[in-house]
């Protein structure tokens, strides 16, 4: 059995190709089960232990299986430790055998950052050159260049609570050969941007929909609990909306919050992303409009993510 960590994942995935990549996952298909949940906390403390499993389709010519296996610590940071960890196990569709272990929380951000740009392949504009990125952690840099390799970006943006953070992942970007600038103006850059990504922990709107540009495309993914929340339900109203999955719908912020509350409807929504690969739905619609992509993340992108790593050992 392999071990892929961080660096060996990072050897291993690039965009586009992961974006590739997972546009054939959605358009193969996959069987993914719900998600299991558990409350392992003790001593007091919060803590969650996330099982998320997937495996090939039947028409798959070698078939895998895979489960990410995740746990969420809510009091780590005063142990200076990451509040989210996990592991990946590979194993052999046709035999049970175990492949790999991986670096769970490397692949969620490659596969994260990659859904989102495979969305915005479909949904933002082509010519679209200005991006703002909401949020100065791990995602971040992902997401810029995964964005970057589906779309001209010539201006980058980057916004945080704290500047610093921002300035941060701007010198990131620099050693890596890409431009970007920090600002602190969210709503100026909102206004004008071609692309917005937001990977937060907010647990109010950063982003309304009043500000949004026609053909500007809006990317949520921090969102992940009914207690959190990136853009009010004008964005959702005023755009046309693709989820990454019907899980979007129900347990995830923005798109869920928003039909709790009885401002935005399921029925309003466009799509899945799945639909968008296999061409069951368009990205927008004739003379453009606001797009508006929802990822709560879906256990095919990881599969297809380990996978790939997996092949590459021979390239």
């Amino acid at each position: 059995m392999r071990l892929f960590d961080e660096a060996a994942i990072d050897a291993a995935l690039s965009y586009p190709g992961l974006i590739d990549t997972l546009e054939q996952a959605f358009r193969e298909g996959g069987n993914q089960p719900p998600r299991g949940h558990h409350d392992v906390g003790r001593d007091g403390e919060s803590a969650i232990l996330l099982i998320m499993p997937a495996w090939s389709g039947p028409d798959a010519a070698v078939p895998y299986i895979g489960t990410k296996i995740v746990s969420v610590f809510f009091q780590n940071n005063s142990r200076n430790l990451p509040g989210v960890m996990g592991a990946y196990l590979l194993m052999d569709g046709r035999t049970g055998a175990p492949l790999a272990v991986m670096d769970g929380n490397r692949l969620t951000l490659w596969r994260t950052a990659g859904a989102s740009a495979l969305a915005a392949r479909y949904m933002a504009a082509p010519k679209a050159s200005h991006m703002l990125m909401v949020g100065a952690g791990a995602l971040a840099p992902f997401l810029i260049k995964a964005h970057a390799s589906v779309r001209p970006l010539t201006d980058i943006a980057i916004w945080a609570r704290r500047p610093d953070a921002a300035q941060a992942v701007v010198a990131q970007l620099a050693a890596e050969g890409i431009a970007a600038r920090a600002t602190t103006d969210l709503e100026g850059e909102a206004r004008t941007a071609d692309i917005i990504s937001c990977a937060t922990n907010a647990t109010e709107p950063l982003i309304h929909g009043k500000w949004l540009k026609r053909d500007a495309h809006l990317d949520l993914i921090g969102a992940f609990t009914m207690g959190m929340r990136e853009a009010d339900a004008e964005a959702l109203t005023r755009a046309r909306v693709v989820v990454d999955s019907q899980k979007a719908i129900g347990e995830g912020g923005d798109v869920a919050i928003a039909i709790a509350e009885g401002s935005y409807s399921a029925e309003q929504i466009a799509g899945t992303l799945a639909d968008l690969c296999t061409g069951a739905i368009s990205g927008t619609a004739p003379g453009g409009e606001i797009t508006l992509f929802k990822s709560v993340g879906v256990s095919l992108e990881d599969l297809a993510a380990a996978v790939a790593v997996w092949d590459s050992r021979s390239a």
